[in-house]
């Protein structure tokens, strides 16, 4: 029985797993985009931990940034910006708590959205998907309401069925 066992193990150890969070989390923050391309299945074990610290960095106390530190490990320290023009020296945590929390500031959860991709992964054909960070104020797009139910359809009665139908036309011969 699988009680009290939530979560994916991915074919890693702990501390690999561990890793691969705090790097998938990393490229999502520092992308212009908001939005990453991986498996279907580490973007929903992603998106649990990212969830976790958007929603840490919401409160936005010391004690939540200490506990985001943690959770971020050595990516907490690293700058937010990729490319090495960019003079800006922000972090990871300082974009998260200054950028991320605000944003999402009225938003009870579900910061994230994955989105299934056709193409396969070139090595061995793994689904692919995209997990990328909600706009602000962007709400999740209702579903049409059902149709009305029809008007149910009228009772053939004996007298209407047993009358035949026509033949088909014939078609005059060509000469």
């Amino acid at each position: 029985m699988r009680h009290l066992k939530a979560g994916r193990k991915l074919n890693r150890n702990a501390s690999h797993r561990l890793a691969l969070m705090r790097n998938l989390s990393l490229a999502l923050f520092r992308s212009k985009a908001g939005r990453i391309i991986t498996t279907v299945e580490k973007a929903k074990e992603a998106r649990r931990f990212i969830e976790k610290l958007i929603t840490l960095a919401k409160q936005g106390d010391l004690h939540a940034r200490r506990l985001a530190l943690a959770r971020l490990g050595s990516c907490a320290h690293a700058p937010a910006k990729a490319d090495e023009e960019d003079t800006e020296t922000r972090t990871i945590l300082t974009k998260l708590f200054e950028d991320f929390g605000p944003r999402f500031k009225d938003r009870p959860g579900g910061y994230t959205r994955v989105i299934k991709r056709h193409e396969r992964r070139l090595g061995d054909a793994g689904q692919t998907a995209i997990l990328e960070l909600l706009k602000e104020g962007e709400t999740k797009v209702q579903r049409r309401a059902p149709a009305p139910p029809s008007a149910p359809a009228p009772k053939v009665t004996q007298s209407e069925s047993e009358t035949p139908a026509k033949p088909p036309a014939e078609k005059p011969a060509a000469p």
